[in-house]
């Protein structure tokens, strides 16, 4: 009995692990794009920004439905030795196709649903890449700061056998000792940091490792850099704005409409004194006291604040794209300036400085001194780098296209 436990639970534990890692190979094999974008939409952020618009759909479905609902109503009375009783059935009439403005605002809000939670899909996706990017960094100083602490500790090793040969004096092996524990420090912090930018990643992104760490060049492109202005009418966050504006002005529609009364109109029928009765009844409330005027008022500058509300969204969105372009476009010619002085010197640049040292040219406290340089030069590339790629990230935020639409998943 216990050995068929024993046996049964080693199969389902077998069962478990191949299908994990067929899900696990089937995910690797998955385009970057498509990995990322299920990614995104299983975060639950995502998932409750998810049910929100589902549940502005359903209240969408619900101002599709009639507006009035009949009414069954029935009377019975004795008169005498007589039952005398009525049934009849009472329906207002939308005299003024308020259904039809309840429906019209349906499809906007349903808009504007949606293109909320493309706005929320957009920032989370542009919060991902942004820590995929610092991560990149961070892991190109760590690197660095490993190396640099690597040169020191070997320079100090030369400077104490140097010292013994008589060829440095006693301040060469403290310099050395001081500029090494600066480095030790430097890289503690540069390896917590690439620890955070880790732990960031994976709370983004459940499923991410090191392999789904570099962005696909493609997925950077930016194009048509001069129509701009064109694209903000389609930005998430405008065509939201501009969606719940047209909601608020079906809602002032129908609160116009509803300073009108809508009759209701009844057939009936039943037996009195031993006759049949057949009824006809019609009836409209008289808005002598309140003619709902105030609210029709409120409703609609309701709307015109939306309006302005809308106005003021595409407004900030317009210089906001015009900000990140700008920064864009400067990151991008300094990184360039830099890739075509800097980079791939750092090794040919620090063996020289060894040769040079070695060979006496320069002092401890020069070859110190220059070797800093070298690295805050190429720390300052790595940053330059970061900041450029983050400035492409915000670029394509403000532009609304951060990769493509990701309303649905893709199987």
């Amino acid at each position: 009995m216990y050995t068929y436990l024993f046996n049964r639970m080693i199969f389902i534990g077998l069962v478990s692990l191949i299908l994990q890692v067929e899900v696990y190979a089937a995910s690797s094999e998955l385009p970057w794009e498509v990995w990322f974008r299920n990614q995104i939409l299983k975060h639950p952020a995502i998932i409750a920004a998810r049910e929100e618009m589902n549940s502005a759909f359903s209240f969408a479905d619900g101002r599709e439905r009639p507006l009035y609902n009949p009414q069954i109503n029935s009377e019975l009375e004795r008169e005498g030795i007589d039952n005398n009783f009525r049934v009849g059935i009472n329906q207002t009439i939308d005299l003024r196709n308020k259904l039809g403005t309840r429906r019209e605002q349906a499809t906007y809000s349903r808009i504007a649903a949606q293109q909320a939670f493309e706005l929320i899909v957009q920032e989370k996706s542009a919060e991902a890449l942004a820590v995929l990017v610092d991560w990149q960094g961070a892991t190109e100083q760590a690197a660095l700061a490993l190396a640099q602490e690597e040169q020191l500790t070997t320079l100090l090793l030369l400077v104490e056998e140097r010292l013994g040969a008589g060829d440095l004096s006693q301040i060469d092996a403290e310099l050395s000792i001081l500029n090494l524990s600066q480095r030790l420090n430097a890289t503690a912090q540069a390896l917590a940091r690439l620890a955070e930018a880790e732990a960031s990643i994976r709370e983004l992104l459940p499923e991410w490792s090191p392999e789904r760490a570099d962005v696909p060049e493609e997925f950077w492109q930016i194009n048509n850099t001069n129509q701009f202005a064109q694209l903000i009418d389609t930005h998430p966050a405008v065509s939201a704005a501009r969606a719940q504006w047209e909601v608020l002005q079906k809602s002032a529609e129908l609160a116009q409409l509803q300073t009108k009364a809508d009759p209701t109109v009844g057939i009936s029928a039943g037996r009195t004194d031993r006759e049949n009765v057949v009824g006809i009844t019609f009836s409209i409330p008289l808005y002598i006291r309140n003619n709902f005027s105030a609210q029709a008022r409120a409703a609609n500058q309701i709307a015109l604040s939306a309006e302005a509300r809308y106005l003021a969204v595409r407004r900030q969105r317009q210089y906001a794209m015009e900000s990140a372009q700008s920064a864009l476009r400067e990151y991008q010619i300094r990184f360039e300036r830099w890739q075509s002085l800097v980079q791939d010197r750092g090794d040919r640049s620090a063996i020289l400085l060894v040769d040079q040292w070695q060979s006496g040219d320069i002092s401890t406290t020069e070859y110190l001194l220059a070797l800093q340089q070298l690295s805050d030069g190429l720390s300052a590339g790595i940053e330059l780098q970061t900041r450029f790629q983050l400035a492409r990230i915000r670029l394509l935020l403000e532009t609304g296209r951060v990769g493509p639409s990701m309303t649905q998943p893709t199987q």
